[in-house]
């Protein structure tokens, strides 16, 4: 009986994927400043994913069942050289079909589209006939080193329609610009949340509404321990700065702003309540 018990207890803990909290280092805890997810969100819709390969919690995703879209990816970032993956096969979140599914993301396969797969998350279907968008990933690969880490970002829980010339132009490039002030002047880890303001737009499939479409999307980062000897123009931008851009093909730079700018903007612009903040305490470490 009281091994029962104890495997019970442990359940939670050994089987995360889809989970009620990120409190714990196998709920991907380790993802987030302070183990602390943004706040003030109000949609109580929202599925909190520990998105995980291999066994290993890799990062968070907060995910929109009913747009079938990521509403935040949550990262640490990992010094790279910015070289993409190639081959690398999609995966689903079986979790969100149905809570007996595996904790792990697994690849899409012909035996994989069942409709309650269909029902919570998009497939490679849904992006297969709108040539006009491009797989946006929120956690890029070019921020991570490890080849499973790398893999795993190839998930459609962490990927969401963006105009082809906004993703190949723009967020591509502010990506790679992130990369190197964090590679550069990062000493410590770096705390990365990406994520996508939506005004209702759809992929439809099928003559129904199938994936979310991206109005803007916005990344923000916190790394407390950085050069202090770096060029001002990077220096001001530590700890923390974030960015916004428009998902479309014209007006669609990057703009980057102070991470209360960023809030301040996205506020007016998310089912977010006054308190909506990113990074616990502002990425403000205690002994500042």
């Amino acid at each position: 009986m009281k091994g029962w018990l104890y495997l019970l207890l442990c359940l939670p803990l050994a089987r995360p994927g889809v989970v009620q909290d990120f409190n714990h280092v196998e709920r991907c805890k380790d993802s987030l400043y302070m183990g602390t997810p943004p706040r003030g969100y109000l949609n109580h819709v929202y599925k909190k994913i520990c998105q995980r390969l291999q066994d290993r919690p890799r990062y968070v995703t907060l995910y929109d069942p009913r747009r079938r879209m990521p509403v935040y990816s949550a990262y640490t970032f990992k010094k790279s050289d910015g070289e993409k993956s190639v081959d690398q096969p999609w995966m689903y979140e079986p979790q969100l079909a149905s809570g007996l599914g595996s904790s792990n993301m697994e690849p899409f396969s012909p035996s994989s589209s069942t409709r309650m797969l269909l029902d919570s998350q998009a497939t490679l279907e849904d992006f297969a006939d709108v040539v006009q968008y491009e797989r946006g990933h929120l956690n890029p690969d070019q921020h991570q080193a490890d080849p499973v880490d790398k893999a795993a970002t190839y998930a459609l829980t962490n990927v969401v329609p963006q105009i082809r010339e906004f993703n190949m132009g723009p967020w591509a490039q502010h990506e790679d610009h992130i990369r190197q002030r964090l590679n550069n002047y990062c000493r410590g880890t770096a705390y990365v949340v990406t994520g996508t303001t939506t005004a209702g737009n759809m992929i439809r499939r099928n003559n129904n509404d199938r994936v979310g479409i991206p109005e803007y999307m916005w990344t923000a980062y916190c790394c407390t321990d950085f050069d202090r000897n770096a060029p001002y123009l990077e220096r001001y931008r530590f700890p923390t700065f974030g960015a916004y851009g428009l998902n479309d093909r014209v007006n669609n730079a990057v703009v980057e702003v102070p991470l209360k700018t960023l809030e301040k903007f996205l506020k007016g612009r998310m089912d977010v309540d006054k308190n909506f903040q990113i990074f616990y305490n502002d990425c403000i470490p205690d002994e500042m």
